[in-house]
């Protein structure tokens, strides 16, 4: 028995919307790919908190639509068509896939990931028997962060060694609790975790629970009512350059005296940007680069 993908090159206008409405019609999950990939007309993309989904549509997009043995393809396109107003279906191709244990293949490419001296990101199907190493069990999810990625690395490289600085933290931007549940770990008895993504929030507390570590999340305004005026030792946000210029006012507010703030989620060539932004409120430098990507940190020195 084989499924079937359903290939559709699509253009900026009616990518999300047609997308959605494969969806709706029965398709079992879909993806969008530039269709200038590999070509000079190639656009990187990068999702930011608070953007619009047409932000991250491609001028020339593919959409790839996996169905079910026995779809009827050519009844489920129409009904999507339909479903947006179109008058024509967009012309598709087909292409068989194999039937395989995707459990399996997809558990295959995540194997546990080592980072600094101790720390081990471990998926729940591996076992890491390391002495005195600080195992983190996170399984690929919803929410962003399994470890692998440079900014994540960083951040973790740098709790592991700054964490005894602080006996509370503040992690925005938690994803998946990635670093709320490292800093616990590493001994920091009061950690809070923020995201705008309520998924987020769900992952944070159920990888939590999972790790054996108690931490409290919010969504924004949430944590604005319940932790009004409290400060923290550390302060770390692992987004994007945007996100992190905009949000300027909200973390440097809640860094304790002789707190640290840890930023990531930047590019090299964005780093002096960030600096600049946080420069009225807090002295900000390059603890550290990865494959391109930069950590900030600095220190609030008290008055």
């Amino acid at each position: 028995m084989s499924w079937t993908e359903i290939v559709i090159e699509i253009g900026f206008d009616d990518t999300v919307s047609y997308s959605d409405a494969l969806m709706d019609a029965g398709a079992l999950s879909v993806t969008v790919e530039d269709r200038d990939e590999g070509t000079p007309q190639e656009k990187p993309m990068f999702d930011e908190p608070g953007a619009d989904a047409n932000d991250y549509a491609w001028e020339n997009s593919r959409i790839i639509a996996l169905v079910e043995p026995g779809t009827d393809i050519p009844a489920l396109t129409r009904k999507a068509a339909d479903a947006c107003g179109m008058t024509d279906v967009p012309a598709y191709t087909t292409r068989e896939v194999p039937d395989e244990d995707w459990v399996r293949l997809t558990q295959s490419q995540f194997d546990p990931i080592h980072i600094g001296e101790k720390i081990w990101i471990v998926p729940s199907w591996h076992e890491i028997h390391e002495k005195d190493s600080i195992i983190l069990e996170l399984d690929p999810g919803l929410a962003f962060g399994t470890g692998s990625h440079p900014t994540t690395r960083l951040c973790l490289e740098w709790l592991e060694q700054n964490a005894t600085q602080g006996k509370s933290i503040l992690d925005y931007g938690c994803g998946s609790g990635i670093l709320a549940i490292a800093a616990s770990k590493l001994g920091i008895p009061d950690v809070a975790g923020v995201d705008i993504d309520p998924q987020s929030i769900i992952s944070t507390r159920e990888n939590a629970e999972r790790n054996a570590v108690s931490l409290h999340c919010w969504l924004p305004d949430a944590f604005e009512s319940a932790q009004e005026g409290i400060r923290y030792d550390i302060v770390i946000a692992n987004i994007l350059a945007g996100p992190l210029q905009t949000l300027v006012p909200v973390l440097t507010r809640r860094i304790a005296s002789n707190g640290s703030l840890v930023l990531s989620g930047i590019l090299e060539s964005q780093a002096e940007d960030v600096i600049a932004a946080y420069a009225p409120f807090i002295q900000l430098s390059v603890w550290k680069t990865c494959d391109g990507w930069v950590a900030l940190a600095g220190q609030l020195k008290s008055s």
